[in-house]
């Protein structure tokens, strides 16, 4: 995906840093940071992640096993990759920088200069409401805290990119959940009857 960076104005330098989410990257980088397996291990969620690759690929080799519920597999890279597009239209709208301030270390890098929300909570939320109503598992519970972590330990997001990312993610699960249920042989009929009640 192509650099969606910062605007050629400059605009990306009017934003100022908020010393409060400035101090917890710090506290997070300073503590579970320092560890090189953590970090690595960052990393890897970092790749998984990117662009909803990962959960596209999870979803694709459920779709391939599960054929009775190849509709349900299929809506969980709906809706990983709708949760990511989303992100990429609202990051381009807030235009919100990735963290700059010189106490803050990168570990990994990015596609693009942009920051809020972060993608990665965005599918990574998605996918894992989806795939918890298909298995039956807490997989939010499991797999997302881990995520928006690590956008934090490898200091290219700030907390309130990852929570907001987050929230949009379920939202975007949530509208994945209402629209199959619509799609099931009797829901339109069971939508109309509400609506005319």
């Amino acid at each position: 995906m192509a650099d969606e960076g910062c605007c050629g104005g400059g605009c990306c330098g009017d934003y100022e840093e908020v010393p409060v989410e400035v101090a917890i990257l710090n506290a997070v980088q300073g503590t579970i940071g320092t560890s090189p397996a953590v970090i690595s291990a960052a990393r890897g969620m970092s790749h998984f992640g990117e662009h909803a690759l990962g959960w596209v690929g999870i979803a694709a080799a459920g779709w391939v096993v599960d054929k009775p519920r190849r509709r349900q597999w299929a809506g969980v890279a709906v809706g990983a990759v709708g949760a990511h597009a989303a992100s990429i239209v609202i990051k381009r709208i807030v235009r919100r920088p990735r963290p700059n301030d010189p106490s803050v270390q990168v570990n990994v890098s990015t596609p693009s200069k942009l920051s809020f929300p972060s993608s990665h909570a965005t599918s990574t939320t998605a996918a894992a409401v989806l795939l918890g109503r298909l298995t039956g598992l807490p997989l939010p519970a499991v797999i997302v805290p881990p995520m928006l972590l690590s956008r934090v330990v490898l200091g290219v997001h700030y907390p309130s990119d990852v929570i907001a990312g987050s929230a949009l993610g379920a939202a975007s699960a949530a509208a994945v959940l209402a629209a199959e249920k619509r799609l099931r042989p009797g829901g339109e009929l069971k939508a109309r009857r509400r609506k005319l009640a």
